[in-house]
């Protein structure tokens, strides 16, 4: 990976519907998710019908990126 001047790392850019549908979900059921991968992958199997496996998994890790932010910048 590629660096940024102040030594940060430049990570993968997500597309807007996956960020847009961990950010609705992370509203509604802030209490479901947590900075566990595996079990917000199963948590998606309960609340929401998503088909596409791939996209499961990228919504689930952005879900983990959002709560690690968070816990950060408290």
């Amino acid at each position: 990976m590629s660096q940024k001047s102040g030594g940060q790392k430049m990570g993968r850019i997500r597309q807007g519907h996956v960020k847009r549908a961990a950010r609705m979900l992370l509203e509604a059921y802030p209490d479901k998710f947590s900075t566990d991968y595996e079990q917000n992958q199963h948590v998606l199997d309960e609340l929401a019908i998503i088909e596409s496996k791939p996209l499961k998994n990228r919504i689930a890790g952005y879900i983990v990126t959002l709560l690690k932010q968070k816990t950060k910048e408290v």
